[in-house]
């Protein structure tokens, strides 16, 4: 399954797995990059040596290529890259920030790189500042979003029509159907969080994966646009935040409300009273925690098979 993507960054399929804080360690990155995908390990939510001892247990545990997503807002960022040119890593996925400040100093060590974006704005900026390829993230993803609200369908045709670098289409995808309607609309491959989190593989704590499977249409919400944009899965913690909108907070009562370490109570340590629950809305269909390598191989199966069914000459598709 040879395209701009699997050549870019030498794996067997175009599937990447989203570097979600708390959710994002060595095992499970492993896991997707020994099942043809890229496995990235989530540095949002490490100290710089917890990173580095990822990044050392994931070089054991595979052969494959696998790379790091990394928040630029983070406090610690120039040990961060540091750390990442040290250990050899060859693929950073970078967010949060301005791609202009990271990216040719990764690519003079070698590394390539690729920005997330929700815009056709900031795609555009990130493919000015040189990066190899961009995600481009709709309004269904799950954790921090874009403030625009562009859904993932509308999102990648307008982003591929502005850019020509490779495209990676997230947001709302977990599934071969959904990975091949995204490449129809031309993305060069798919970046895969949410589903990736109800995994065995995952990090993150079993009651949170859990919640995850017991998820239905309409659970999750963007909210807190005036701090960063989050989605978050309905829960107590969730309900006070409405509260406090019904309440007209201000930003500082917001901020006073959130605190510090939400996400980590509720998706590493399984708080889901006072947690933040941070995921997708593409929950809604997941009912099963699997291992991270079935997830990549199911896709896979469903995406030739609803190739195979548009190229056939059935009925269903001729109008």
């Amino acid at each position: 399954m040879a395209n701009k993507i699997t050549k870019l960054f030498n794996i067997q399929y175009p599937i990447i797995q989203g570097g979600m804080i708390w959710c994002s360690g060595w095992k499970l990155a492993a896991a997707v990059s020994n099942a043809g995908g890229l496995g990235l390990i989530g540095a949002g939510s490490m100290y710089p040596e917890v990173l580095r001892e990822h990044i050392q247990k994931c070089k054991k545990a595979t052969d494959k290529p696998f790379g790091v997503n990394v928040p630029m807002l983070y406090p610690q960022i120039e040990e961060i890259m540091k750390i990442i040119v040290e250990e050899g890593v060859k693929i950073v996925f970078t967010s949060a920030g301005n791609p202009k400040t990271w990216t040719k100093h990764l690519q003079e060590n070698g590394i390539k790189v690729t920005h997330v974006v929700s815009s056709v704005k900031f795609a555009l900026k990130a493919q000015e500042a040189g990066v190899d390829a961009v995600v481009a993230e709709g309004f269904e993803a799950g954790g921090h979003n874009g403030r625009e609200e562009t859904t993932t369908l509308t999102l990648i045709p307008m982003v591929r029509k502005a850019i020509q670098i490779p495209l990676i289409a997230a947001g709302g995808i977990g599934t071969g159907r959904g990975m091949f309607a995204t490449m129809v609309l031309g993305a060069d491959g798919v970046q895969v969080g949410s589903r990736f989190a109800a995994t065995q593989e995952s990090s993150a704590h079993e009651n949170f994966k859990k919640e995850i499977v017991k998820a239905t249409e309409g659970k999750t919400h963007l909210t807190l646009k005036e701090i960063t944009p989050v989605r978050l899965l309905e829960n107590p913690f969730y309900f006070k935040v409405q509260k406090a909108y019904e309440n007209c907070a201000t930003v500082e009562e917001l901020k006073e409300l959130l605190g510090r370490g939400r996400a980590k109570k509720g998706m590493f340590e399984g708080d889901l009273e006072e947690g933040e629950l941070e995921i997708g809305q593409i929950s809604g269909i997941i009912d099963e925690i699997k291992p991270a390598g079935q997830v990549v191989q199911e896709m896979i199966a469903e995406y030739k098979e609803a190739k195979k069914e548009i190229c056939s000459s059935s009925s269903k598709f001729e109008f």
